[in-house]
C-alpha cells in the first residue's frame, strides 16, 4: 500500500509539473508589462477554453498532491 501511495505522488507531481509548464505565462516579461494595457484595451484574443482547462486542472493536481503527500506521510509514520 505504501509503495502504490508513493508511485502514485510520483506520478502526480510529474502531472503537476507538466500541467505547470504548459500553461501560458500572464506577462511576458518587461515587454508584457509595457504592453500590458494595450492588450486589455484592445481585446486580444487568447485561447481561453485550453487556458481554463490547464488551470482546473492545475487546481485539482495540486489538491491531490497535497493530499497524498499527507496520507503518504501518515503511513509511512503508522
Amino acid at each position: 500500500m505504501e509503495i502504490f501511495l508513493k508511485i502514485l505522488l510520483v506520478i502526480c507531481s510529474l502531472g503537476l509539473i507538466g500541467v505547470v509548464l504548459l500553461q501560458r505565462g500572464k506577462s511576458a516579461g518587461l515587454s508584457g508589462a509595457i504592453s500590458g494595457g494595450a492588450e486589455h484595451l484592445f481585446g486580444k484574443q487568447k485561447a481561453r477554453g485550453l487556458d481554463l482547462f490547464l488551470q482546473r486542472l492545475t487546481i485539482g493536481l495540486a489538491v491531490g498532491f497535497f493530499v497524498l503527500a499527507l496520507v503518504v506521510a501518515y503511513v509511512v509514520k503508522a
